[in-house]
């Protein structure tokens, strides 16, 4: 297993079977778009690259806030369904931490859809608490 960053748009066609996994609504083209753009903002795309292809993504960025400090936040993490259960996750939560430790943070967050009762489970053996609510109100365009 390797954790290589994802620079190219191959790399992001290579990574979006097991994005659209956790985020459906998107089309390959849009998820290209919308990294791009989040990459400017300071997102960055790792991956778990195994023998037969990508097995898990997380996408992060390093955020200063009032509420925390210096954060490491998970925008993205999912390991690919038929791949669950091996390890992949629990690599990437361990490099995301050490790469928190690596930039002064204070602590790695992220959020979690209500419904995704085995991610949860999976965040709890991790190490990882429940500290908050957020939030959210849909506004008319």
């Amino acid at each position: 297993m390797d954790i290589r960053y994802a620079r190219t748009e191959t790399d992001l066609r290579r990574c979006f079977p097991v994005v659209v996994q956790l985020r459906p609504h998107l089309s390959q083209a849009e998820f290209i778009n919308r990294v791009l753009q989040q990459r400017q903002e300071g997102y960055q795309l790792v991956y778990v690259e195994a023998e037969d292809g990508v097995k898990a993504i997380a996408g992060f960025r390093i955020q200063n806030m009032l509420a925390h400090g210096r954060i490491l936040y998970v925008d993205d993490l999912v390991t690919d369904a038929s791949s669950r259960s091996q390890g992949y996750g629990q690599q990437l939560i361990s490099w995301l931490q050490g790469q928190a430790q690596a930039q002064g943070c204070s602590s790695l967050q992220l959020d979690s859809g209500v419904h995704r009762a085995e991610a949860h489970r999976f965040y709890f053996r991790e190490g990882l608490v429940i500290t908050s609510f957020h939030f959210a109100k849909p506004l008319q365009s």
